[in-house]
């Protein structure tokens, strides 16, 4: 084996060292060894993860490794350096909630499970192998039940995260129901070589349909966004700005990358399904956002209407609409920022 082609995760290798000393200084420094109380240490992890998106943010070469289950080309490295500037975000804006005496003695869990989970797209962005991405997902999927679970005092967080694992299931379970047609069909789960064996049968096109549906749970859309409201009011409010932007730009450009590589020849068909499932999410998530009379729902339904509105980029697999996909996300990113601490 090349161990050489490791040189080729940079961003996974510098996330996974943030990680690994963010882990360490929180078992010598979580708490106080006088008092026994929780010390507040909300800027070293905002530094890690400042120094990583800085040494990460110019794209290098395209390249590949591991026989191409892991891709790297420029925009995978941009999509990347957006998710760390988003998370970096979030991270400055959970320094007040921070600073509240019950969060003190287990700030280290909130950093590092929040950097697992973009550790887990960035898989999910590199991959090109379906087995790859699968890992990615559920390693940035697993994480965020913790996340949302994290207020574990509230009976709204809990039944949220029990809401969330439970369709994450269901989702996961609808994904590898198509991947395993695509794989019936076509002897391989290498994105580059289903392109030639992807003829538009039948039982590819049943593949297709749940990998999308798969997908449309975690972007929420309709009718995929029952899970939405109710978690994203449980979960704490630091979370839910992680979930509507990080976790969802992340899962659209995914999304695309596959749709573009994978089915190409069945470009029409893809098309005219996501034609259907943009104009249900942006018509029903604003319909029902006008009844709402709590704010945190009011921002879920919001957010599933942004969600069809960030597909509109995927549709038709150009260049042009992946750059207008990352410029939106910057777009919801900058916005979300402003508006969720409204909501705490």
């Amino acid at each position: 084996m090349d161990y050489s082609q490791f040189l080729y995760m940079r961003e996974e290798l510098s996330l996974l060292l943030v990680i690994l000393v963010l882990f360490v200084a929180d078992l010598f420094m979580c708490t106080d060894r006088k008092s026994g109380r929780g010390v507040l240490n909300t800027p070293l992890p905002a530094i890690l993860l400042a120094i990583h998106t800085v040494v990460n943010c110019v794209p290098g070469e395209a390249a590949e490794a591991f026989g191409g289950m892991y891709q790297y080309t420029p925009i995978m490295s941009v999509v990347k350096t957006t998710l760390s500037l988003g998370t970096l975000i979030v991270f400055l804006m959970a320094h007040k909630w921070m600073s509240r005496e019950e969060n003190h003695a287990k700030q280290g869990e909130f950093y590092v499970i929040t950097l697992s989970t973009l550790l887990g797209m960035y898989f999910m962005v590199s991959a090109g192998h379906f087995l790859m991405f699968f890992i990615g997902l559920e390693l940035a999927s697993v994480p965020m039940s913790a996340l949302i679970a994290y207020d574990k005092y509230r009976n709204q967080s809990a039944e949220a995260a029990a809401k969330f694992i439970l369709l994450a299931l269901f989702s996961s379970s609808l994904l590898l129901y198509g991947i395993s047609l695509l794989y019936g069909t076509t002897g391989t789960l290498y994105f580059g070589d289903m392109i030639s064996r992807i003829d538009g049968s039948l039982v590819q096109l049943l593949g297709m349909v749940f990998f999308i549906s798969g997908m449309g749970f975690k972007i929420s859309l309709v009718p995929f966004h029952l899970w939405t409201a109710d978690t994203y009011e449980g979960a704490p409010t630091v979370i839910t700005a992680f979930l509507s932007v990080i976790s969802k730009g992340a899962a659209a450009f995914v999304m695309m990358l596959v749709l573009a590589k994978v089915f190409a020849a069945c470009g029409a068909e893809w098309n005219l399904l996501l034609f259907w499932l943009i104009i249900a999410s942006i018509t029903v998530a604003n319909i029902f956002a006008v009844r709402q009379k709590n704010l945190k729902r009011f921002m879920a339904f919001s957010a599933i209407s942004q969600a069809g509105y960030l597909m509109l980029g995927v549709m038709g697999g150009t260049s042009q609409g992946m750059t207008s996909l990352v410029f939106y996300l910057l777009v919801y990113l900058a916005a979300d920022w402003v508006r969720l601490p409204c909501s705490t």
